[in-house]
């Protein structure tokens, strides 16, 4: 009985690897591409208002965290983006939830597109500024990586109070 349940969820477990996969590809494509423009067309211009002084656009190279933070320590926060990214492609396999599949996948999109920004801009390898773009009422400003990233913590915090793990089971109630 047990040989026969699971060629069924081999497919299940594919779909889901799947999701995560193109999910993450979205993310750091969308990333890049709007970082390109940030770079082409706000690098050197005034912020301009998108939502009154709510939301605007406006170029920074951010060499720290979230923000700002530990601009002293690229090289780490690079070394915990490799780190981070090779934990969840070695996880994702074993993916059978799809809303895990969904949020994994906004989370590692989120840290290879912040991640590709450390590897190869200035000023150098692991040590490479983020691009960010988007000013939240002056409070920080960031980019679709970090939205990413955003989502994908509160995808993944949903799923776990609701005691759903990634393998697809369930914690005792």
């Amino acid at each position: 009985m047990a040989s026969s349940a699971e060629p069924a969820a081999a497919p299940v477990g594919r779909r889901r690897v799947a999701l995560f996969s193109v999910v993450a590809f979205l993310v750091v494509a969308v990333d890049q591409l709007t970082k390109w423009w940030a770079v082409d067309r706000l690098d050197g211009h005034d912020p301009i208002p998108v939502v009154g002084d709510l939301l605007s656009l406006r170029f920074v190279l951010n060499p720290g965290a979230a923000l700002g933070t530990g601009a002293g320590y690229t090289i780490v926060l690079s070394a915990i983006a490799i780190a981070v990214t090779i934990t969840l492609i070695v996880i994702a396999p074993r993916l059978r939830d799809t809303w895990w599949a969904v949020g994994l996948g906004l989370f590692l999109g989120g840290a290879v597109g912040n991640l590709m920004d450390r590897l190869f801009r200035e000023p150098a390898f692991l040590r490479g500024h983020v691009v960010d773009f988007i000013d939240y009422a002056g409070f920080f400003v960031g980019n679709v990586a970090d939205i990413a990233l955003t989502v994908a913590a509160i995808v993944i915090i949903w799923r776990s109070w609701r005691g759903h793990r990634f393998d697809g089971t369930r914690e005792p109630t």
